[in-house]
């Protein structure tokens, strides 16, 4: 593998982090966090529609730029760094990497151009309590949906192993918001008790188990590189703090003790950098390595993310501590991300197994 940045590359890293950091800056971000949904649709329009980023990974032929995870990674820890209060993940990755995975032919004819244009908002059912499927019809309930009440479709995975792309005004299909931690990224239950026609099941009923473990495998290679542009903000704020904050008549980012933890937390987010264009490498290459890349990812990025925010707090002093500073949001979506694809230490277990050849 070649993980030199290409000028393309480079060039799509770059117009990212320009076009968040002016868009999803900490005004918008406040806004959204304190508005009733914590869904900013002009950022949203701008992503799809301006800027083209949902579909990155998208073939051409449907609508998309036809690139790779690679870039895609580059811009999600754009998106991690600002925190951005849209389902870009839900739809730019899991969303679409279910329709490539196990779609026919007319399915992403027909999904992949609106997902694409971001047409439609999409959020991933599955990662928690699964619905059950059964003589076409749909019952139960999924838990802690991302933007599940915001989105237009939603992809569910099923007890018996088949994926559902289903209209989110289905008869039958209710969402309700869920309390959640995380203010920026918030969590919907929906409860299904509806008919699912023969066109709604993703390629075929009961024959999409592969697709699923597939489909959060590559969601938790990619979840990294969000997790590591968090992390990146927590350094950066922190050390632009330690410029301005004076203590005993110095600077406190003159302090040893004080340089040390900063230096930590650079180490650990440029090992979490590697690791998560490491596993966006091998999504592009699907290799045999793909998995395990995946699993390292998600099991460093996430302590990583969690280690900084919570080093943000305590080297910003009493105001780290406060509702008005933007530590704690940082914080939060550390601890929320941390479980939603799998623990860190879930993904080191299914490392474990793939090193010892042991079945899952």
């Amino acid at each position: 593998m070649d993980f030199a940045l290409t000028e393309d590359q480079r060039f799509i890293q770059e117009s990212a982090q320009a076009f968040l950091s002016d868009a999803a800056g900490p005004d918008a971000l406040r806004a959204a966090v304190e508005g009733a949904t914590g869904f900013d649709e002009a950022l949203w329009s701008s992503l799809a529609g301006e800027m083209g980023f949902v579909g990155l990974m998208i073939p051409e032929a449907h609508g998309g730029s036809g690139l790779g995870a690679v870039e895609m990674a580059l811009v999600l820890e754009q998106t991690g760094r600002t925190l951005a209060a849209v389902p870009f993940f839900e739809t730019a990755v899991l969303a679409v990497q279910a329709v490539m995975a196990c779609g026919t032919e007319a399915q992403k004819a027909d999904l992949l151009p609106k997902l694409a244009s971001g047409q439609i908002k999409a959020c991933f059912a599955g990662t928690a309590d699964r619905p059950t499927l059964g003589d076409g019809k749909l019952t139960g309930t999924a838990n802690y949906v991302t933007f599940g009440h915001v989105a237009d479709l939603v992809i569910v995975a099923t007890t018996d192993g088949s994926l559902l792309a289903l209209p989110m005004d289905t008869s039958g299909l209710v969402a309700g918001a869920l309390p959640t931690l995380d203010r920026t990224r918030r969590f919907a239950q929906l409860s299904f008790d509806c008919a699912v026609p023969d066109h709604a099941v993703l390629g075929s009923a009961g024959s999409a188990t592969s697709a699923i473990d597939r489909v959060l495998t590559i969601g938790a290679g990619l979840l990294a590189s969000e997790q590591t542009g968090g992390a990146q903000f927590c350094l950066d704020s922190t050390v632009e703090y330690a410029k301005q904050r004076s203590q005993f008549g110095r600077l406190i980012g003159s302090f040893q003790a004080y340089k040390h933890m900063l230096a930590d937390m650079m180490v650990q987010i440029e090992a979490s950098r590697s690791a998560a264009l490491y596993a966006a490498a091998a999504i592009d290459e699907d290799g045999e390595e793909l998995a395990e890349a995946c699993h390292v990812a998600q099991s460093w990025a996430a302590d990583c993310f969690r280690h900084c925010s919570g080093e943000a707090i305590q080297l910003h002093g009493g105001i780290g501590f406060t509702w008005e500073h933007h530590a704690h949001l940082y914080f939060k979506r550390a601890r929320a991300t941390s479980s939603w694809l799998g623990t860190p230490e879930a993904h080191r277990e299914a490392l474990a197994r793939i090193i010892l050849q042991e079945p899952a």
